[in-house]
């Protein structure tokens, strides 16, 4: 199965300065693409239609898609490992602060079917909307990860998560020591689209978008309208 993983800052001419919690950035951070190329984005490069819409959601920050994909994992909808497309201006890989080691030693050194405690995550301020994707990953439910960037954006994939090959492989010390309980963890096939031009599937069958507000101005939430065409709401 194929998940398609949108963030609305994608659509902008490159990424905003981001705005204090609560606020969001000036009206002139940006420019936002016309409604005619989001379209066209997301029927010639998604394969997504309005005749035919994906069960889906629009969520306010971007961990909203680990709660809604443990929502359809738990209904027996989607089946982990499954391949996930993520349409970001940001690769949501824990980047920036508080970086990788929480989930290189705290989470994946778990036994696997006990790693899934994303509220106990959220509450003790461990996961949030710029590294939700790697506990996504840490909990094994990715069979392929492919990460579409504004071309504008920084490289902020870290180096460490990648193997030889470019490839995402999730270890550490610590985890290391519980391999022979856990099992190697596996590797995780990815790829990087620099030039969104170049990109082009389809066959999802859930589509999600994040509104990102610290991250958009609010001028581009017509693009929530405008993807909500494309989906049934669950």
């Amino acid at each position: 199965m194929k998940v398609l993983d949108l963030d609305m800052d994608f659509f902008l001419s490159g990424p905003c300065p981001l705005a204090a919690k609560g606020e969001r950035p000036a009206a002139d951070a940006c420019t936002v693409w016309t409604p005619e190329a989001v379209r066209a984005f997301l029927e010639d490069r998604c394969g997504l239609s309005r005749e035919h819409p994906v069960p889906g959601a629009v969520f306010e920050t971007h961990d909203g898609a680990l709660d809604f994909w443990q929502k359809q994992i738990s209904a027996g909808k989607l089946q982990p490992p499954f391949e996930c497309v993520h349409v970001d201006t940001h690769s949501d890989l824990a980047f920036g602060p508080p970086g990788p080691d929480f989930v290189l030693k705290a989470v994946i050194s778990r036994k696997p079917g006990s790693r899934n405690t994303t509220a106990a995550y959220r509450e003790g301020k461990k996961l949030d909307e710029a590294n939700y994707l790697l506990f996504a990953a840490g909990y094994r439910w990715f069979s392929a990860l492919t990460y579409v960037r504004n071309p504008r954006s920084l490289h902020d994939v870290p180096g460490r998560l990648l193997d030889e090959a470019g490839n995402l492989f999730l270890r550490s010390e610590v985890s290391a020591l519980m391999e022979g309980i856990n099992g190697l963890e596996p590797v995780i096939p990815f790829r990087q689209v620099d030039d969104y031009r170049t990109f082009k599937d389809s066959g999802f069958s859930f589509a999600t978008m994040a509104q990102s507000p610290r991250y958009a101005p609010a001028k581009a939430d017509f693009i929530l309208d405008i993807f909500r065409e494309y989906i049934k709401e669950e």
